[in-house]
């Protein structure tokens, strides 16, 4: 099986003098998913949590609501050139009298490469999560946040990547609650995976919708991570840089509150601002000092169940 990383040897530049040594890299290996034996998407990842990916990933496409939707997920024996097992391709095999949309699985398998930069070519279009989301949209609920809780979330996710700090290549997800408690975290080289294999787990954990959670995320929020918060039902998504004009968009028309360039005590928030408890001006002033780093408590399924 694939490892998460690899050792390679590198040439060392520093002040124009050369040295080898060891470098430490991401593992990326393409994973294929099937849905009974239909190839349905192939994915550049991180190995890890493959079971998961697929799971969230089905969730994200509108295939899969509840845990008890799925009988079973494997690996695919024989799939390597030599007959053996490459533990790059998975099934899930739905439960049994299960009706799976055939239309939204067409759509897939004509669309079946993914990278692990920029998410599923060729996606489908607002219209498209409107008529697929297993939740009443627009999103309604969820937390109350404060700029302050907000500010620490990202501290909070780079404490929590291992493995980036072995490699300072990889992206992760991380599932906060509304008070900032730190559920879940996951690692990849692609942004839309890592998120794929939080969902995916509180999948399988009969914990969706998340009605009651922050999704946080490395690097910029497209609208392949908006989509996926949706179809999820997490209400809000932060991220450390800059979203895309669909992404905010699909945010503003589903209720989902959309943060970016989150930095220090510095944001942007692009959709989605009610959720926020700004402190009140002092009187004759502008501006105020920030709120404790607290929220109200968050309503929804999700809950401490959820584990790393």
């Amino acid at each position: 099986m694939g490892r998460i990383t690899e050792r390679r040897r590198v040439l060392r530049i520093k002040d124009g003098h050369g040295t080898e040594r060891a470098d430490t890299l991401v593992g990326e290996e393409p994973l294929e998913i099937r849905v009974a034996g239909r190839a349905v998407a192939v994915t550049m990842r991180t190995p890890g949590d493959d079971f998961a990916l697929a799971a969230g990933f089905l969730v994200s496409e509108g295939v899969l609501t509840r845990a008890d939707e799925v009988a079973r997920i494997a690996y695919c024996t024989g799939t390597a050139p030599d007959g053996s097992n490459n533990y790059n391709v998975v099934d899930v095999r739905p439960a049994a009298g299960l009706s799976l949309p055939d239309i939204t699985l067409e759509r897939l398998a004509r669309n079946v490469y993914t990278t692990s930069s920029c998410g599923l070519c060729g996606k489908a279009s607002l219209d498209a999560v409107r008529t697929t989301a297993p939740w009443p949209l627009p999103l309604t609920g969820g937390p109350r946040l404060t700029p302050a809780l907000l500010a620490a979330l990202p501290d909070r996710l780079r404490a929590a990547q291992r493995v980036f700090r072995s490699t300072g290549g990889l992206h992760a997800a991380a599932l906060f609650t509304g008070e900032g408690d730190l559920l879940d975290v996951r690692e990849d080289v692609g942004r839309h995976n890592a998120v794929d294999k939080v969902v995916g787990r509180a999948l399988t954990r009969g914990d969706l919708p998340l009605s009651g959670t922050v999704l946080m995320v490395s690097g910029r929020a497209s609208f392949e991570l908006v989509q996926k918060a949706v179809m999820a039902g997490i209400p809000v998504l932060a991220a450390v840089s800059a979203p895309s004009s669909l992404a905010v968009d699909l945010a503003a028309e589903s209720g989902l509150t959309l943060v970016g360039f989150l930095r220090g005590s510095s944001m942007n928030v692009y959709a989605g601002a009610e959720r926020l408890q700004l402190p009140a001006e002092p009187p004759g002033g502008e501006g105020g000092a920030p709120g404790p780093a607290a929220a109200t408590g968050a309503s929804g399924s999700a809950g401490q169940r959820l584990a790393r």
